[in-house]
């Protein structure tokens, strides 16, 4: 990914760590995401953490909450792959091709790209040929939707909401637990945090440790903790101990051994029958005193618009858009105590223990 470089001391550029305490309090553009490094003080990161919803989660019941909005339209890639196949995409399958197709946008430079697609449209119109011109539109229209969220609004890795949802823990060092890890931005947020300890990344598609995760910028700045002094300190991928694992949870041989076990964007995943085995391995791998943390993309009239589309490069698995009592209850019905909950731009997000 691109990165715009900061100047060094001595007037060259710095390009392992080109953001620094001077840059503290600060946020820029760059051609394929958003850097911030904004609000690192708890009492700006409340501001964009909508929280405590809920006072008394036994007295919440499915009539009160409903059900989650269920995405029905699926990727044309998908239904191709099917229709050739003359079967049902396999799950894992599913996430293969979401996972690539996903990283593309990633990657992309999207102001340069966005020029030389209107540039495009201009040329069919021009022409006046309808087929191209509906792509053409098409092509704008997404690329437009995926820089308002990724690059203008920072709404999918979102790290001021993230550390509002994830400050106030009461760990020290902690050992992590990702599980359906992907490029593993969450756990690196958490490593800048709470730094000194490690984190374990799980997914069972070898292209998230590769690419999505091997190919993150060594460059982009976490916004974390000074462990020497308690205040903020910019941190880097590198300087973090992680692990990446490429299997299926339901293998993973560990105890109850970490402090941490997070998701981000699985739990919508699995229809309801499965939804208890899903937050059983968050359960399972904790230690006694250990927090899951989880987040869910909420129900909401922009996320709705965003998966419709989108839903080329979104929709190839199974996925739901839940509210944050919806989500909750989840938890509530399998076991855990929720210690706080809340929204952030586009997530519902969850800290709870097991009871």
């Amino acid at each position: 990914m691109p990165m715009m470089p900061a100047p060094s001391p001595d007037g060259g550029v710095e390009t392992k760590y080109p953001y620094g305490e001077e840059h503290i309090g600060t946020t820029e553009l760059n051609p394929s995401y958003r850097v911030d490094l904004r609000n690192p003080g708890p009492e700006e990161l409340d501001r964009l953490f909508e929280s405590d919803q809920v006072k008394d989660w036994s007295q919440l019941s499915w009539k009160d909450a409903g059900r989650p909005y269920r995405v029905e339209n699926m990727a044309e890639g998908k239904k191709k792959w099917e229709a050739e196949a003359n079967e049902d995409m396999s799950v894992k399958t599913s996430w293969e091709h979401f996972n690539r197709s996903f990283h593309e946008w990633f990657v992309k430079d999207v102001p340069r790209e966005l020029n030389e697609t209107k540039s495009n449209l201009k040329q069919h119109l021009s022409r006046f040929r309808w087929s191209e011109v509906k792509a053409a539109l098409g092509d704008y229209m997404r690329l437009s939707l995926w820089n308002y969220v990724q690059r203008v609004e920072d709404g999918i890795w979102d790290p001021r909401g993230k550390r509002a949802l994830f400050r106030g823990l009461d760990v020290e060092k902690p050992r992590i637990l990702f599980l359906g890890a992907a490029e593993g931005y969450e756990a690196m947020q958490l490593s800048a945090m709470y730094p000194g300890g490690e984190a374990v990344l799980v997914d069972y598609d070898a292209f998230c440790k590769t690419d999505r995760y091997g190919r993150f910028p060594d460059s982009y700045p976490f916004l974390g903790t000074n462990p020497a002094t308690g205040g903020p300190e910019v941190w880097y991928k590198e300087q973090m101990k992680i692990e990446y694992i490429v299997d299926d949870i339901r293998n993973l041989a560990f105890g109850r051994e970490f402090d941490i076990v997070l998701s981000v964007g699985l739990l919508e995943h699995f229809p309801d029958e499965y939804k208890p085995e899903v937050l059983d391995w968050h359960r399972k791998f904790l230690k006694p005193g250990g927090v899951a943390i989880l987040t869910t993309p909420r129900d909401q009239v922009k996320s709705r618009l965003y998966y419709k589309i989108m839903a080329d490069v979104m929709n190839y698995t199974y996925r739901e858009l839940m509210n944050i009592r919806q989500m909750g209850l989840y938890l509530h019905e399998n076991g855990f105590g929720i210690l706080r909950h809340g929204i952030i731009k586009v997530h519902n997000g969850i800290v709870a223990k097991p009871r």
